[in-house]
């Protein structure tokens, strides 16, 4: 077995396993309830870590995390050119006139 992610969120561990296994890579979480330990042992000794199985797929399982890691970076704001609305970069359509961003046109900017 080999480590290949530590987080301090049980969530990204969870999705980050999930793409593993797609992949077709047995791999096992570690510390998945330690949290509550916090305090009694050094608090980034209690963050979950993501263990592959085979050591030969650690390499491979390094860059199908750091790829899924790049795909959760957000994206700008943006605004509706349909209605005017701002929108947070994580809607990839309008929550106003319920226009698809690419239809609508939209301008990328961050100033609300």
């Amino acid at each position: 077995m080999r480590k290949v992610h530590t987080a301090e969120s049980i969530i990204e561990i969870a999705h980050l396993r999930n793409v593993l296994e797609q992949a077709g890579i047995a791999c096992y979480v570690k510390n998945e309830r330690l949290g509550g330990a916090v305090g009694e042992i050094p608090f980034v000794e209690c963050w979950p870590e993501l263990w592959v199985l085979r050591n030969g797929d650690a390499l491979n399982a390094r860059g199908l995390i750091d790829n899924a890691r790049a795909d959760a970076a957000p994206s700008p704001d943006w605004t509706c050119r349909h209605c005017g609305e701002r929108l947070e970069g994580q809607f990839d359509a309008c929550w106003r006139c319920s226009t698809p961003e690419e239809i609508a046109g939209a301008t990328a900017g961050t100033d609300r």
